[in-house]
């Protein structure tokens, strides 16, 4: 569409179309391309704002490979260059190609997929709110990233109210991790009702150790009339909804997902670990379709070469 657009405006040979459209487009060329350029700066660096704030988990480490990796990328390209015989350093170029490319082309799909969901509206008619766990501080106080999360339930909860006069009922999802002191649905149910949600509107769901499990506990507390799935929504970080939203349909449970606001310096490593997740969902058939396109870049470069 943009490259019809563009054409179109080019082809009336109208000037001032041409600056007010061509500026703003020129410079976003420049800045996509400084942002490639420093690409493994700029992921260093926010590892190390992540670093600074956060555990110093495998998890939030991602930025920081990433980064490295970038940075060594010409590197090996130059050892490869030296070392390989002219056929084997065209087949590992191919390799590296194809593995980036593959990675970037499923990356931006996510990504896109990822930007859309977070458009999503549901309509005032639920009669459940579910929200998703994430891990308790101290032993058993609530972290900010997941009292974001418990405040969203609570604004739709208060929104759906005062809109149709019908409150749903909030299950807290969580259960208790090894080194905390109570479980995470009893923890953010006493932080709902300390923020205004009347006890009989609130659940804790206390058993649950993963999302599936937030997922397939919930429905068992929701209240089916003539075994007909009431309308529920679940809320996680904005980050995390795209992938809730497919366990939940493994789940069986037909609900959509709002998200809350994540601090901007973590979503770069969530959003990675996110992707890892999805893409590792379908192992076997990413890796079989790697497989066969390194299987017919290898041949060609044997026919190339006259191997064949």
């Amino acid at each position: 569409m943009l490259l019809a657009l563009g054409s179109t405006i080019l082809n009336m040979e109208n000037h001032i179309l041409i600056v007010l459209f061509g500026v703003p487009f020129v410079l976003a060329i420049i800045a996509i391309g400084l942002v490639f350029a420093l690409q493994s700066i700029l992921l260093i660096w926010n590892a190390v704002i992540v670093w600074r704030r956060e555990s110093h988990s495998l998890g939030n480490m991602l930025t920081l490979i990433l980064g490295i990796g970038v940075l060594l990328i010409p590197w090996i390209d130059g050892w490869a260059g030296r070392l390989l015989p002219q056929p084997w350093f065209v087949f590992f170029n191919m390799v590296t190609d194809i593995v980036v490319l593959y990675l970037l082309f499923w990356f931006y799909n996510y990504l896109t997929v990822l930007v859309l969901y977070q458009f999503n509206r549901p309509k005032r008619n639920q009669r459940y709110v579910i929200v998703l766990g994430s891990g308790l501080i101290n032993g058993g106080d609530v972290p900010p990233l997941l009292a974001q999360r418990v405040d969203r339930g609570i604004e739709f909860y208060q929104r759906q109210l005062r809109e149709t006069g019908k409150a749903p009922i909030l299950i807290l999802s969580g259960g208790q991790g090894g080194n905390e002191t109570r479980a995470e649905g009893v923890a953010m149910r006493e932080y709902a009702l300390q923020h205004g949600i009347p006890a009989d509107h609130a659940i804790a769901e206390d058993q649950s150790i993963n999302t599936l499990q937030n997922m397939l506990f919930s429905k068992k507390l929701m209240t089916f009339n003539d075994g007909k799935q009431p309308n529920a929504i679940f809320v996680t970080s904005n980050y995390h909804t795209l992938r809730a939203g497919m366990i939940a349909r493994r789940a069986g449970l037909k609900a959509d997902g709002i998200g809350s606001r994540t601090a901007k310096f973590f979503l770069p490593n969530a959003i990675i670990r996110e992707y890892i997740a999805v893409f590792a969902r379908h192992k076997w058939a990413h890796a079989l379709t790697i497989a066969s396109l390194l299987i017919l870049g290898g041949l060609t470069v044997l026919f190339e070469y006259h191997v064949l």
